[in-house]
């Protein structure tokens, strides 16, 4: 999009900060987005299945295509469903992290701090243009089967499909709303609707109650916030880390490369108690929870603390008895007990019900059963994506629990380059032995992590984990700035070839 100079000093004068935002991003943009394939590319290069149309698989396809690897994209949606979960939440839904944060491709250019939902479905539907990815898509095609055929090429659902030398799983951990039933629901007078349904809803002088404490009531409280509402009562379960959206902040958290509590944790739990939370302290974690800030993935948000100091939200922390017909019995908890236990029941009166319940997460059942091996079944897969019986298929977010840092920034592209890397260098290629021998060594390392070793991580330790493995083995040297950054790809592939020939005048068999 083409800009007059007049335009141009306007946007500095006005926004001098987003400016110089959008300059680094133009230059991010040329330094290491993939060239897009000319219309009748011949790409001759592994084949790649990636399944899903989201922000993850359409990512992922694009790095492909601009890397000269030919893909095919299965979406179990229409053409509606490009963009996986941002096509489906409402449109006053937005980025809680900064977008410099959420960078799901070089190529993406951001207008703003916190994008809405439209944009974020415009940039990934550019992307998708951008590398003429609409003829390498088929929407309404669930995936119900990924196996090998007697070749060890993969099929998709059926030979029909093709054949594919790697799978790139994109379905990512949002599914359908998570709709569950509450007793007593039937009698409620008021409207009970899911966090994902508000397009359209009033809620002006309304009192509204908001069952969950998640993401998804944040999403609610923005709703309310918005429309006006006399009350909202948030009914959450238990206590949940709130930080606030500075991107400085959330950086410098994302940084912890231990990815789990250290002796040092208290430090910015006490920071955050003191200045964040303060007179309202007694809605984080307690100390002695064991809920430490780097046990789960927080909530990002300035309002909602606001919201309770003005007196027009409260935050509850207790169970779900039922509903009434005029609202919600609830079995109010004092803090530190635990789900279930002893409080004073009460009822909370309200008008409307928003069901902050999140969504399903979708399945990875498609995948060969030997995926799904225990200890070895997922997340405690090599790097968190790649089952170690076959490190030519890579789950791209598909597998995090929680974690610090977000799910839409550039390892997803580095995690395509893993695996591009895998199939074309047989050297380069990790063992079924060496892959579950690194999963045992962070399981180690993670011992002591309330929920695991995979169950958390911060975007500190992921970077660890793209480093250690392509130091771990020197013929992995050669494709570092290709699988960090995406650039440098002409010498690695002219080694790889060297490489064969030797290998091939040796007698020795390609794996």
């Amino acid at each position: 999009m083409g800009y007059s100079i007049e335009q141009v000093v306007r946007q500095f004068i006005n926004s001098p900060i987003i400016f110089i935002y959008q300059i680094i991003q133009w230059v991010v943009d040329k330094l290491l987005s993939p060239t897009p394939p000319p219309p009748v590319a011949d790409l001759t290069r592994p084949k790649i299945a990636v399944i899903g149309a989201g922000l993850t698989g359409v990512s992922a396809a694009s790095h492909c295509v601009g890397h000269g690897f030919d893909c095919t994209i299965f979406e179990a949606g229409n053409r509606k469903a490009l963009g996986g979960i941002w096509s489906k939440v409402n449109n006053t839904s937005g980025l809680q992290i900064h977008s410099v944060m959420y960078r799901f491709h070089p190529s993406v250019k951001w207008s703003k701090g916190y994008p809405d939902r439209q944009q974020i479905v415009s940039q990934i539907t550019h992307l998708w243009e951008r590398y003429g990815l609409q003829d390498k898509t088929k929407f309404d095609t669930k995936v119900t089967k990924v196996y090998k055929d007697s070749k060890g090429r993969w099929i998709i659902n059926d030979p029909s499909n093709g054949r594919f030398d790697g799978v790139i799983a994109a379905i990512g951990t949002c599914g359908d709303p998570k709709i569950p039933h509450i007793p007593g629901q039937e009698k409620f007078k008021g409207e009970i609707i899911h966090s994902s349904q508000l397009d359209g809803k009033n809620a002006k002088d309304k009192n509204v109650l908001v069952i969950g404490g998640g993401a998804s009531a944040v999403e609610a409280l923005e709703f309310v916030a918005t429309e006006n509402a006399k009350k909202t009562h948030v009914l959450a379960r238990s206590e949940k880390w709130i930080i606030p959206r500075n991107p400085f902040i959330d950086i410098l958290l994302s940084l912890n490369v231990f990815g789990q509590e250290t002796l040092l944790s208290w430090i910015p739990e006490q920071l955050l108690r003191l200045l964040f939370y303060r007179d309202l302290a007694d809605i984080s974690p307690p100390s002695n929870s064991g809920k430490g800030i780097f046990t789960e993935t927080p909530m990002v948000n300035d309002e909602v603390l606001d919201l309770v100091r003005s007196g027009k939200a409260s935050w509850l922390r207790g169970d779900i008895v039922g509903f009434e017909e005029n609202g919600i019995k609830f079995n109010h908890r004092a803090q530190g007990v635990p789900k279930g236990g002893p409080g004073q029941e009460i009822l909370i009166e309200g008008d409307m019900c928003i069901l902050a319940t999140g969504y399903t997460r979708p399945s990875l059942s498609f995948l060969p059963d030997d995926c799904f091996a225990e200890p070895y079944n997922p997340p405690n897969w090599y790097l968190q994506v790649f089952p170690p019986e076959h490190m030519d298929i890579c789950a791209n977010n598909c597998t995090y629990v929680n974690a610090i840092g977000t799910v839409g920034n550039y390892h997803i592209g580095i995690y395509t380059r893993f695996l591009l890397v895998f199939l074309v260098d047989p050297l380069a290629r990790p063992r079924e032995w060496w892959m579950k021998r690194w999963i045992d060594m962070t399981r180690f390392l993670k011992s002591r992590a309330p929920g695991g070793a995979f169950d958390f991580f911060t975007y500190g330790e992921l970077l660890y984990w793209f480093i250690f493995v392509i130091v771990v083995n020197p013929f992995r040297w050669k494709w570092a700035l290709f699988v960090l950054f995406g650039i440098s790809t002409g010498l690695p592939f002219k080694v790889v070839k060297e490489e064969d020939k030797v290998r091939n005048g040796l007698g020795m068999k390609q794996r």
